[in-house]
């Protein structure tokens, strides 16, 4: 597995935690499919293309360059509002 991968999962994982969101909830904001974002966030995925990236970065209102940064991106903002769900109904 590719150290680049495996650091973009947990980049990933960190700020869907910091914004309160499950996977799914983050996927449907990212415009992909939750299984598929699951693969990414695991670092199971093998390749990724470019234009996933930056729809994964655009999600947090990120450039691709911030998602994939050393430091962790502490301007992030969610590009709008999450679904709801099962998990977060009030």
């Amino acid at each position: 597995m590719s150290d680049s991968l495996l650091e973009l999962g947990n980049r990933l994982r960190e700020l869907r935690a910091k914004h309160g969101l499950t996977q799914e909830e983050f996927a449907q904001i990212a415009g992909i499919g939750y299984k598929f974002y699951q693969v990414i966030e695991s670092a199971k995925k093998k390749q990724i293309w470019l234009s996933t990236i930056e729809r994964l970065a655009n999600a947090y209102s990120l450039e691709a360059w911030e998602l994939l940064a050393p430091k962790f991106p502490e301007k992030s903002k969610l590009s709008r509002k999450a679904p709801s769900s099962r998990v977060h109904r009030k």
